[in-house]
């Protein structure tokens, strides 16, 4: 059963067979925990919303088709799950960007000091941007998913997404410039 693909196993839990749902639960957990962590920077409320995902996934079931990319689907899912718990509590904008740490790591020419202050910076820039941009940045750069999947996730098409994600890391480039001078 573990080697049967994402979409077989969907397939599976479609046709009533729930039990296989702990396979995909286990394949996906860690990288839904991961993009929850990153949006909200709180362990607690990422489990939580992983386990909604799975709640989801099976009040949802009857809305997957074999054409579907799973992972697409499911961190469609993971994105409304996301902007339904907090359409309330819209001001908890904090973000973990530790995996941003290795984007400053080009070989040992800056000293720890001067990295942690632009990783600093660069964290502060994320947070700056409107939720909806972080998210793109998160999903694409951070969970390496394709501009295809991605697209799907937030509805456009592969180039839209390509097009978006570039927006806005020219608006975290600006913002991270601007703080930089300060």
């Amino acid at each position: 059963m573990n080697t049967l693909s994402d979409s077989a196993l969907m397939l599976k839990v479609k046709a009533g067979e729930s039990q296989t749902l702990g396979l995909l639960y286990e394949r996906y957990k860690k990288r839904l925990f991961g993009f929850f962590y990153q949006m909200c920077k709180d362990a607690n409320l990422s489990e939580d919303l992983v386990q909604n995902v799975f709640i989801r996934v099976l009040k949802y079931k009857h809305t997957y088709n074999e054409e579907s990319n799973f992972l697409s689907w499911l961190f469609r899912i993971a994105r409304n799950v996301y902007y339904d718990q907090f359409k309330v509590n819209s001001n908890n904008r904090t973000t973990d960007l530790d995996e941003v740490n290795n984007l400053f790591i080009v070989g040992n020419v800056e000293s720890d000091i001067e990295k942690n202050e632009k990783v600093s910076l660069l964290k502060e820039a994320m947070n700056q941007l409107p939720a909806k941009k972080k998210e793109l940045i998160v999903l694409s750069k951070l969970k390496e998913l394709k501009y295809k999947e991605l697209g799907e996730i937030v509805g456009c098409s592969e180039g839209n997404a390509r097009t978006r994600v570039h927006r806005a890391l020219l608006d975290l480039k600006q913002i991270y410039l601007t703080l930089e001078k300060r």
